[in-house]
């Protein structure tokens, strides 16, 4: 069992699918709001970097959806310097478990710690991007 701290943006229905299956591991989390941490430097840089841009960016935020930004065109710095002023840009979640600081629910290093999880449910693409209803996102993740 490990102590693992999520950070999220609350109510994110994957997020709650992503913390059912870690905690379904025997696994306490202790959940932190990732658009209202006090994000510095050195704290974001542990969980970015070696990545590109399209890989760290949240490509569901709102300013990328409107095209405002367009991550394969930022520097590492420019991406980091944006997910700095505007947290809705990490992509999501950031997960602190054993000394590590991972980006993305479906990092290798996480294996050890998703238990019985077959990865047979879609925990990571946004369900409003597949035109799923409230109701049927609130199923899904009664059925995790």
């Amino acid at each position: 069992m490990a102590d693992i701290i999520f950070y999220e943006k609350p109510g994110c229905i994957n997020g709650e699918k992503q913390k059912a299956i870690l905690r379904a591991g025997g696994h306490s989390l202790h959940c932190l709001d990732i658009l209202n941490f006090p994000w510095t430097r050195e704290k974001l840089l542990a969980f970015v970097m070696g990545k590109n841009p399209v890989e760290m960016i949240n490509q569901t935020a709102p300013a990328i959806k409107r095209g405002e930004i367009v991550p394969k065109q930022l520097t590492f710095n420019e991406a980091v310097d944006m997910m700095l002023l505007d947290p809705i840009l990490i992509k999501r979640p950031l997960i602190e478990v054993d000394g590590m600081a991972i980006q993305g629910f479906m990092d290798s290093r996480l294996t050890p710690y998703l238990g019985d999880w077959d990865n047979s449910v879609d925990v990571v693409t946004c369900p409003n991007l597949q035109g799923i209803s409230c109701d049927e996102q609130k199923r899904e993740t009664n059925d995790i």
